[in-house]
């Protein structure tokens, strides 16, 4: 038998919370998703003004980090040509995302969940999600 931690609905909030407060300090209106240690989407937030085209990026960012227990710009830095994952962000119906603003949530150095951000330059996603996973704790 196996014990399974997950994020609950009040961990996800905190962390959407976190996230949001950020991105309004930052001015840059953001979609903040927060998977289980599945992949599966517990919570969503699109702030006013954040990119429709980021909804499904952000759900798709904390999908791939919880995936691959790590944050979604590391992915990319080995998706390039003549690396190892080149070509990956075609796989699972082109779900794995190797832009920056996915990273996975630890509690206790297990991955718990993940949580996404998308709608700002890589940098502000990953500043945006960074903040997000912190709120957690």
């Amino acid at each position: 038998m196996i014990t399974i931690t997950r994020l609950d609905i009040a961990d996800a909030g905190r962390m959407i919370a976190g996230a949001r407060a950020k991105a309004q300090e930052i001015g840059v209106p953001m979609c903040i998703a927060v998977t289980d240690e599945s992949g599966n989407l517990i919570a969503f937030e699109r702030m006013d003004g954040a990119k429709i085209t980021s909804i499904n990026l952000a759900i798709d960012k904390s999908f791939t980090a919880t995936g691959i227990k790590k944050g979604t710009h590391i992915l990319g830095e080995v998706n390039q040509p003549g690396q190892p994952a080149h070509g990956i962000a075609s796989t699972l119906g082109g779900r794995m995302v190797v832009v920056a603003g996915g990273l996975p949530v630890l509690s206790d150095g297990e991955v718990v969940g993940g949580i996404g951000v998308s709608s700002g330059s890589p940098a502000q996603d990953l500043e945006v999600a960074q903040a997000g996973a912190d709120a957690f704790g």
